[in-house]
């Protein structure tokens, strides 16, 4: 498809953590709302200072609405490593674009910012600023001030970045199969999705149980997914959240999702569990009576990741995203760890660094083949099968780091 012959030029301000998240998700805001990123963008990296060429005014409005990487984006009328650069890059401006805000009675203020360096007053660059970003919605929808939280509640800064990465749009469905206290599906029904979810664990789903609060012991009657969207206004986007084990998906063959946003348990701070059968009871356990609700057994990362993969190829809708979060073993990482799918483009690999030795990936996804059951066993003839499989090991090789630094601590201290 071909750009349209005449674009606007702006710069945007983009906040300084979370860098590799920035990208993927301004890709993502622009593809939503009818622009295209092209390699004519300047990002320029780590710097806070990025070039864009929109179609419009509205699409650069619609972005702002919805990033919360960016803190504002300006009209840029011009720009340069010096002073006269600047001035000839003013004067090349076409001045119609000008004319409306150059009237005697306009006011206007002018907003310096710098990167790594302190600007003087002569060093100013004239912009227009038209918008700013959603960056007070990482403190409005804090986890601190929320109702219902869990030892694993996703930060509310991250929670809006997945959302973002995942297109999340008003009226779409999105889903998350492990889906905890829900922070994800806030963060989906704020920009106007309808969400839904599922978990293993009846506690969490049902609000029961002990608290994760200081100085509480117990979770109160108002400490649920419901009452989550209820306190910011969005419980009429609260579809349902069930109990349901996300390795053997309650669901009749179709497409119902428009997206698929979770975090799936690593096995540190949650637990990595599915039910099991009867037929998978360890030996020297006699097996339970038929009515019985089969044991949990231990749900193998791979696996989860397998099943998970394949489920978002099943049930998206075709252009629908998967946004999930991947643990790994950073000295052993490589690129042929990431799952991957034949229904199933990889859009974006961001990492987010958890320890010296760890880390985790936020991986995107989009459906871009219709799901045919050959498919669901394509990943056994891959490569990629057995590097695939080491995520197994994560909670041992977390754990041993965290042991190994320890004892690193104790020894210096002895010396």
């Amino acid at each position: 498809m071909a750009l349209p012959c005449s674009l606007n030029r702006y710069l945007l301000l983009m906040a300084q953590e979370h860098l590799e998240f920035r990208l993927p998700e301004i890709k993502s805001l622009l593809s939503l709302f009818g622009g295209q990123f092209t390699n004519s963008q300047e990002t320029y990296g780590k710097s806070p200072f990025w070039i864009l060429s929109i179609p419009s005014e509205d699409i650069a409005r619609n972005l702002m609405k919805r990033t919360v990487c960016a803190k504002s984006i300006f009209e840029l009328w011009g720009h340069g490593k010096s002073p006269e650069e600047l001035y000839s890059s003013l004067k090349n401006y076409p001045v119609e674009k000008m004319v409306p805000f150059l009237h005697s009675d306009s006011t206007y203020k002018i907003k310096i910012h710098t990167f790594n360096k302190t600007l003087t007053q002569e060093e100013k660059v004239k912009r227009i600023d038209i918008a700013d970003g959603q960056r007070e919605l990482i403190e409005s929808y804090s986890v601190k001030k929320r109702h219902f939280i869990g030892n694993t509640s996703m930060d509310a800064g991250l929670s809006f970045i997945m959302a973002n990465h995942g297109k999340v749009k008003e009226n779409d469905i999105v889903f998350d199969p492990f889906v905890g206290t829900g922070g994800l599906l806030v963060a989906s029904a704020h920009f106007g999705a309808y969400v839904y979810g599922t978990d293993i664990d009846y506690n969490t789903v049902h609000g029961l149980g002990k608290a994760s609060r200081k100085n509480q012991k117990w979770r109160g009657p108002d400490e649920n997914i419901r009452a989550n969207l209820r306190q910011y206004g969005l419980e009429k986007y609260y579809l349902d959240v069930l109990v349901s084990d996300a390795s053997k998906p309650a669901w009749r063959k179709g497409t119902y999702f428009d997206a698929i946003i979770t975090d799936p348990p690593y096995g540190i701070r949650e637990s990595t569990r599915r039910t099991g059968s009867q037929k998978e009871i360890p030996k020297g356990i006699e097996k339970c009576p038929e009515s019985h609700v089969p044991v949990s057994l231990s749900y193998h990362l791979s696996d989860m990741f397998f099943d998970l993969l394949n489920f978002a190829a099943e049930s998206l809708e075709l252009g629908g995203r998967l946004v999930y979060w991947l643990p790994v073993y950073t000295p052993e990482y490589t690129e042929e760890m990431v799952p991957w799918h034949p229904c199933l483009k990889l859009i974006s690999n961001c990492e987010q660094k958890l320890s010296s030795h760890t880390s985790r990936r936020l991986i995107t996804m989009e459906k871009v083949k219709k799901f045919e059951n050959p498919d669901q066993y394509s990943h056994l003839l891959s490569d990629q099968f057995l590097p695939y499989q080491g995520h197994n090991s994560f909670r041992e090789k977390y754990f041993s780091g965290i042991t190994k630094r320890i004892a690193k601590e104790e020894k210096s201290g002895q010396e």
